[in-house]
Order: structure tokens, then sequence, then C-alpha cells
């Protein structure tokens, strides 16, 4: 057997051996034969179309079909299936609320009923059929109807009962630890956990804020109640007395008391006997209070006037000033006079109780004033305190000073009252916390005006910008005669 080519140069070959060669038919048979090869059409199947049901809000359950042919005795057994089914799926049903009323009549066919979401159906065929003996449509609705009015009245009974047997406990106050957070009555209430506890727990765990804000809450207490142990309680706040005892030393001088001190001050004054101090017999001249203009050193006359209007003062206002004594600016240096540097004799005499009416050992403060050359200092015997105290506005220190004062106070009380002390135990006081001077020549108004604030017993509350006024003051109280 030979192989079978196709050449197509070759017209002269059969058509046969030539299978890859279509056949062309005609137009008219091309067409048919082409129709013939799609299939033929079907007509669709009509679907059935249903007409719109009428829906009873109330219970849900299965469709039940009911056909002509059946008997009383289906419809019941159908009826009971179906009244279990809706004791499942809700609690009762009141027909009385329904809004629609279905009446099945003989011309009524293929008619739905659709109860609850389920949507019950009742389909009536064929009504015709039913016997005589039957009974009729409206019967059978009628007696479904009353046994579910039966039905739903029991639950309405029963749910009264549960309502009223929760009132009365709660009207005898067992209750509340019986009720619950969840309202089915089928769920298990924990008799030990009380219902405001299971509200705030429930809460707590909801809402994170409660816990803040208790945070906060407590924080705020801590913080007031700190508040409230800094700040002044009625009895510490100061006195109006108290403020006016601060302020005074500040009080500003009128009109006319700087006219006085410009007056007293000026070169026109320098030759008159301004004021005469008659318990220390001190003369105050214009040229003598020049001391008292800015930029001068102060002299002992100045010095030993102000102090003596310091005790005058305290004279007058003792309930207002401490018991003090201040000696004047020569004491220091007789005291020291001695070969040994220490010569209690030669002052002995200077505090009499003739003289001066008290007892030095009675007194709170002693006054000192110390000159070093161009330098005045503020020495105190401190017996309020049991203190020995140096008060240098330039900030300088002076053990001979603390040494010296120690034994003449000893002696000093031995000699008045007869009284042997021990003031090894005092406290020698460099004291530091003052205020010092910024200058060269304001150390004798700075020494003068620590003595007069601690007779006041207050705080050294002074600055250097203070002196100037303090000068105009000084001067003025002793062209008065009278320490403010």
């Amino acid at each position: 057997m030979c192989a079978l080519t196709c050449n197509r140069y070759k017209r002269h070959v059969d058509s046969q051996f030539h299978s890859s060669k279509k056949l062309k038919p005609s137009d008219s048979a091309s067409m048919v034969s082409r129709l013939s090869l799609y299939p033929q059409q079907l007509t669709p199947i009509a679907r059935e179309i249903q007409a719109p049901c009428i829906v009873v809000t109330g219970f849900t359950s299965t469709a039940v079909k009911r056909s002509g042919s059946d008997t009383m005795e289906d419809l019941l057994s159908n009826y009971n299936r179906t009244k279990e089914v809706a004791k499942g799926t809700c609690r009762f049903v009141n027909f009385e609320t329904l809004d629609e009323v279905v009446e099945l009549t003989d011309d009524d066919h293929n008619n739905d009923i659709n109860i609850g979401d389920d949507n019950i159906n009742i389909i009536n065929e064929n009504e015709n059929n039913i016997n005589e003996n039957d009974v009729s449509g409206d019967s059978v609705v009628e007696e479904i109807r009353a046994k579910y009015r039966e039905l739903d009245h029991g639950k309405v009974e029963e749910e009264e009962d549960l309502n009223l047997g929760m009132v009365s406990e709660l009207m005898e106050g067992k209750g509340l630890e019986l009720l619950s957070l969840d309202p089915r009555p089928d769920v298990s209430v924990d008799a030990g956990w009380p219902c405001h506890k299971k509200l705030l727990d429930s809460v707590q765990k909801i809402d994170l804020r409660l816990n803040r804000l208790s945070f906060d809450i407590k924080l705020q207490e801590e913080k007031r109640a700190l508040f409230k142990q800094l700040t002044f309680s009625k009895k510490d706040e100061p006195k109006k007395d108290d403020e006016d005892k601060l302020l005074e030393p500040f009080r500003p001088l009128t009109e006319d008391d700087k006219d006085m001190v410009t007056i007293a001050l000026s070169n026109a004054s320098r030759r008159k006997v301004l004021v005469t101090h008659d318990n220390s017999n001190i003369t105050i001249t214009g040229e003598v209070l020049q001391c008292l203009r800015p930029g001068a050193w102060l002299n002992d006359e100045v010095i030993n006037v102000y102090l003596e209007l310091l005790k005058e003062r305290e004279k007058k206002e003792p309930k207002k000033f401490l018991k003090c004594h201040f000696h004047n600016t020569f004491f220091y240096k007789k005291l020291i006079s001695g070969k040994t540097g220490y010569d209690y004799k030669s002052v002995r005499r200077w505090t009499t109780q003739k003289k001066l009416g008290y007892s030095l050992h009675d007194c709170d403060n002693i006054f000192i004033p110390v000159h070093k050359e161009i330098h005045w200092c503020l020495a105190v015997i401190n017996k309020k305190e049991e203190k020995f105290q140096y008060l240098d506005s330039l900030g300088g220190t002076d053990k001979q000073v603390m040494t010296v004062l120690a034994k003449y106070f000893v002696d000093e009380v031995k000699d008045k009252n007869g009284e042997d002390i021990d003031v090894t135990c005092w406290q020698q006081e460099y004291v530091t916390d003052l205020p010092n001077q910024e200058n060269g020549f304001d150390c004798g108004v700075f020494m003068i005006k620590y003595a007069d604030f601690y007779s006041r017993d207050i705080g050294l509350c002074f600055k250097q910008e203070h002196m100037p006024y303090f000068r105009s003051r000084t001067a003025m109280e002793i062209l008065n005669l009278r320490a403010d």
C-alpha cells in the first residue's frame, strides 16, 4: 500500500484523496444546514405565582397543610404539634390584640393563613369535600383561637404571679439580693451577690474611667490635706498689732518732718544748738547732726543720744518692747582699758541700782557698742536666749569681745545681785544672717538699727537701700527727742 499525499499543484488528482478541502454547498442549502446545528428553543416553564399572605403577629411554627380529606383528628394533631413548637419560641399570644381577623367561607379556595414569623400556613383545598358531619371552617378557627387564648391566659397569670411575688418580697426587704440583672426568669441568681454590687462590678468593667476618677479624687484629697497643714490657722494668722509692729520701723516721714530734717542738716544750722537731752546731758548742734547726712560717719553724740531715746521708749511702752539696757559708746573702751585687757572696776558704778532703777540681771538684752578705730559693731548679752552675740555689718568676728562679755556679766551679777552664775554653757554666736553694708560709711547706722530691731523683738528685715531713710528718720527722732 502506498501513502496518500496532497499536492496542490496537481489538479488532476482525484478529490477523494484531498481530505483537507471542504465542500462548498449552495447559499440556500448552507443556511438551512447551519440553522439545523442549533438546538430547538424550548418554551420556559411558567412559575406558580403566590398570592399575598396575611401576616398575623403572635407565634411562629412550621407549615401545616390541610387537604379536604383530612379529618378533625388530623387537624387537632397538627394543632398540638404546632402548639409545642410555638411554646418553645414565644411567651404568649393574645388574639384580642390582632389587627386582622381571618374568616373562612365556602368560596375561599387555596387561601393561606400566615401566623407569626415562620408563617403557619393552613391551606384550604376543595372545601366542598368536607362532610356534613365535619366541623365547618369557622368553628375550626374559633376552636383554635380558644385554645391559644387559654394558653395565653395561663402564661399571663404565671407572669402576674411572678411579678406579685417579686413585689411582695421587695416590700418585705427580701428580694433585693435575689434580683438579677438578666430579665429572663430562667437565669439563676446568686443570692449572695446584691444587685447594686453587680451593677457596680459591671460598670467598672465597662467604664475604666471610674478607676481614674477615684484615683484623682484620692489625689485631690491628699493635696487638700497637705495644703490645709501649710496654711495658717486663725490662731497662727498675723494679728493687726503684729502687722503694725512690722510696718512701724518703716513708717514714712510726713512733709513737716522732712522739712524739719532738711533745715537741721543745712549749713545754716551748723552753729545752732538744735536740742539738748537732759538725762544724758548731751547737746546736739547742727554741726554734730551733720553726721546723719548721706556718706558721713556717725559720731558718739548722735549714737549715744539715740540709744538713750530707745531706752526711754521702752520705759514708756514696756509691753510693746523688750526690757533692754543700752550702754554708751565709751563703755567698752573703758572695760578693756586695764593692763590685762579687762577692768571691771572701771565700770562698776556705771550700772548701780540707784542710777538705773533696775538690775542688768533682769534685762532681756544688754547692748554694747563696739568701736574699732573706723568701724562700728554691736555686742549683745542675750539673757533671754542665753547667748553672747556679735553683729558686724561687714561680717567680721572678734573672740576678745566674747571673752570680755562673759567675764563682765558674771562679775556684774555677782556684784549687784550676789549670785554666782555659770555662763560656760551659753552660746557664742557670730550672727551671719543679718543685713550687710555695701559701702564704707553706713556701719554706724547699721549698728544702731540692729539694736532698734532687736529691742522690738522682730527680725532684721531691712537692707542697704533703707539707709538713706534711716538717716533721715534718726535725725527726726533726735530733733523730737522721741524714738518711735
